[in-house]
């Protein structure tokens, strides 16, 4: 979503006039005349009743109106721009849904695209946008991701206290639509803490391992352990849950589930999906050891019955984490590749192997290469004697 600046050919003083006349027009308590303490209260009061122009059935003339307050906005300095900032935005989250409320969007956006790249004012503009994004269904349209919104405030970094409120209304207005998206700024999120306040960060942590569980579409669970705010929590409940999903397989989450079934639907989480995630993470895990896999193993292991197993191994290919092939006559599932759910000594041990291995084939190659090589040479060099 992009707003080209705005520009008027008259004043910002006589804009302002122009602006208290038509809002007063509308029935609003404005004065018509100009601010004796200059153009900066004009605005704080046409702000003040900026929401009377959603009386008009006129969306265009709507959206000229709050482009010409944004044109003032931009073109003084703001001794009080936080403040006058937080009021228009609010007037704006008054308006009507959803075609007013995407032009009242279009206004707040092109306020922040128009002030300058190390405006500590950016940060308040954009997390009222998202706020005004989320109510009318358009946050996808701002954020693109975590990477591009440090790439938004690296003139001037937020507080990690601003950032971590950001991060927490993302994750809200995201959990319900996008929960890859959401678990990738809850991480965030948490990234932020230290050490000496990561233990101030427990409902941020649980938040982000519940969405992490509930997100269909991620299955390395494993970095979740490594942040700090996590590790706080070892010993409680949600941990152990945890701790299943990156480790364990289904029937540990099944005796798990029995002991805490009030714990897991309290959370929000299903108990159905996380049995089809943990089916697919059990798989994997079966699939690290053993690349031949028999039916009656994966019936047995992920309780499912005989005449599931291909349905369930096409879902477990969708996810793109294995390759595999089923033999029905053999009623065996061949594995030629997996993703490990955990990453740790084991793993670095493996792909070191796997790299020594792969280097010392290379040179074998090579050595024959020269070896083939020096005996073509040879035998020209022989020829031309002869």
């Amino acid at each position: 979503m992009q707003g080209p600046a705005v520009f008027m050919d008259i004043s910002l003083e006589d804009q302002a006039q122009e602006l208290r006349k038509y809002f007063k027009s509308l029935g609003a308590e404005i004065s018509e005349e100009k601010s004796p303490k200059g153009i900066e209260d004009d605005l704080h009061k046409i702000i003040g009743v900026c929401d009377v122009c959603f009386k008009e059935n006129n969306e265009s003339d709507i959206e000229a109106v709050l482009n010409s307050i944004v044109s003032i906005m931009v073109s003084i300095p703001l001794e009080r721009g936080e403040n006058l900032i937080v009021a228009f935005s609010q007037r704006l989250g008054k308006a009507p849904e959803p075609k007013l409320g995407m032009v009242s969007l279009q206004a707040l956006w092109r306020l922040y695209n128009n002030l300058e790249a190390n405006s500590q004012l950016r940060y308040h503009v954009y997390y009222h946008v998202i706020e005004l994004a989320a109510r009318v269904g358009a946050v996808l349209d701002v954020f693109k991701g975590v990477e591009q919104l440090k790439k938004e405030f690296a003139s001037c970094p937020p507080t990690s206290e601003q950032m971590q409120k950001l991060y927490r209304l993302l994750h809200h207005v995201l959990k319900d639509h996008n929960s890859e998206l959401a678990s990738k700024v809850m991480i965030e999120l948490l990234g932020t803490y230290t050490d000496e306040n990561a233990s101030y960060a427990r409902e941020d942590a649980i938040k982000c391992i519940v969405t992490a569980l509930a997100d269909p579409n991620s299955f390395l669970l494993d970095p979740l352990l490594e942040l700090k705010p996590v590790r706080f929590l070892e010993g409680e409940v949600i941990h152990d849950l945890l701790t299943i999903f990156v480790s364990e397989k289904l029937s540990s989450y099944q005796k798990f589930y029995d002991n805490h079934k009030e714990f897991v639907h309290s959370q929000g989480l299903s108990h159905e999906q996380n049995i089809k995630k943990m089916r697919i993470l059990s798989f994997m895990q079966m699939a690290e050891s053993n690349p031949e896999l028999t039916f009656d193993e994966i019936t047995s292991e992920l309780q499912i019955e005989e005449k599931d197993v291909e349905s369930f191994i096409i879902e477990v290919l969708k996810t793109r984490l294995v390759r595999a092939r089923v033999n029905q006559a053999q009623k065996t599932v061949r594995v030629s590749s997996t993703m490990h759910r955990t990453f740790g000594p084991a793993q670095w041990q493996q792909l070191r192997d796997v790299l020594l291995a792969w280097r010392s084939n290379v040179h074998q190659a090579h050595e024959s290469m020269k070896t083939v090589a020096t005996a073509q040479l040879e035998y020209a060099a022989q020829q031309q004697k002869a």
